[in-house]
């Protein structure tokens, strides 16, 4: 009972330094790309901070699943290296006895997993998709950024723009820079000192330039023109509503299950995947952790994660193929687990056995 106890206090302390090294990489890489699209003018800046939660939620899922397979890996494999399951095992106690305390661990986690996947994913990804198709029905002018030119194909004709500086306080811009080609008329290109954004009575909004010079004519000719203004307003239009266009990732699960085509069933395939994938990856890591000295120290890791990159590209393998209909829906849900889970039991009989799983062969056939 002390050692369950222990056990169980040591990997939830592992769980929580893994889950949170994990979630750092998780959003760092969503903030890069998040700020690559940024700086592109694909995302609005302060659209970036409510896209970052909802992608973190959507990939969740995958952290917890990754966050409990480490930690029961990890935690047994040292109290290998540190001789701690040699006394579990000389008080009596099996390798199967471990099961218990870490199912009891990994219970919390493995719910939020099903509920993660099941629900909370593609609520977030819906979530997502609406709220890029909201910032995108913004207004472009509102995504310049300073000291960027920036290209707006939405404008007709598509737009050039850069300013140098924006004055948060009073909403001027300074030096201001547009260019813009039709495609069988003459270029535009107007630079003013400064620059805002006014309302009218009737809801239309201007972007007026002040103190300013335009330049048009074809590009290449000679004949251009040269227009001086101390005031220049030009209407914005507003963007044209559209619908929101969801991906399967976004369609809700009970919507998933009453829809019979394969993509749709290859997506349902892999939220179901994903808590089966994390049960197993808990059940394997048990006898994984073994760690055997004159192998080395670190063999059972490496070994966990070819084994775990194996059964996820399985599983994507298997999901492609039900989205192509080359496979039953339920076949391909049943075979990839069965298989693995054959192999869990496998290792428990190696590891329970005086000679091993390979011995015990060799000398049946011998």
């Amino acid at each position: 009972m002390i050692y369950r106890r222990t056990l169980i206090r040591e990997l939830t302390a592992t769980a929580i330094g893994l889950f949170l090294i994990l979630l750092g990489i998780l959003f760092t890489n969503l903030v890069l790309r998040l700020l690559q699209r940024a700086v592109g003018g694909a995302v609005a800046p302060e659209g970036i901070l409510a896209l970052l939660g909802f992608n973190a939620v959507f990939y969740l899922n995958i952290l917890l699943s990754v966050a409990v397979f480490l930690t029961v890996l990890l935690t047994l494999s040292r109290w290998y290296r540190d001789s701690e399951m040699v006394v579990w095992f000389t008080s009596g106690q099996p390798l199967t006895a471990t099961l218990k305390p870490i199912l009891m661990f990994a219970a919390p986690f493995l719910v939020a997993i099903v509920a993660l996947s099941l629900f909370l994913s593609p609520w977030a990804e819906q979530r997502k998709t609406e709220y890029e198709q909201q910032l995108s029905r913004r207004d472009e002018v509102t995504l310049i950024a300073p000291g960027l030119f920036q290209e707006f194909p939405r404008a007709k004709p598509p737009l050039v723009a850069y300013v140098q500086s924006i004055d948060t306080f009073n909403k001027t811009v300074r030096n201001v820079f547009l260019h813009s080609t039709a495609k069988n008329g003459p270029s535009q290109t107007t630079v003013a000192a400064t620059g805002h954004i006014e309302e009218a009575p009737n809801g239309d909004r201007f972007v007026v330039l002040e103190k300013g010079r335009r330049y048009e004519g074809e590009p290449g000719q000679l004949n251009f023109s040269v227009v001086e203004f101390d005031r220049l307003a030009l209407k914005l239009k507003p963007a044209e509503a559209s619908a929101v266009t969801l991906t399967r990732k976004a369609v809700p699960t009970a919507a998933l299950v009453l829809l019979p085509t394969p993509g749709e069933r290859s997506e349902l395939f892999w939220r179901l995947s994903v808590p089966l994938q994390a049960l197993v990856l808990v059940l394997l890591a048990i006898p994984l952790s073994f760690v055997n000295p004159r192998i080395g120290r670190s063999a059972n890791l490496v070994s966990a994660a070819f084994l775990y990159m194996l059964y996820s590209n399985c599983l994507n393998i298997v999901q492609s193929m039900i989205a192509q209909g080359k496979l039953n829906f339920w076949v391909g849900l049943a075979l990839p687990h069965v298989i693995a889970l054959l192999l869990v039991y496998l290792l428990f009989r190696h590891q329970m056995s005086i000679t091993g799983l390979f011995g015990r062969l060799r000398r049946k056939a011998a």
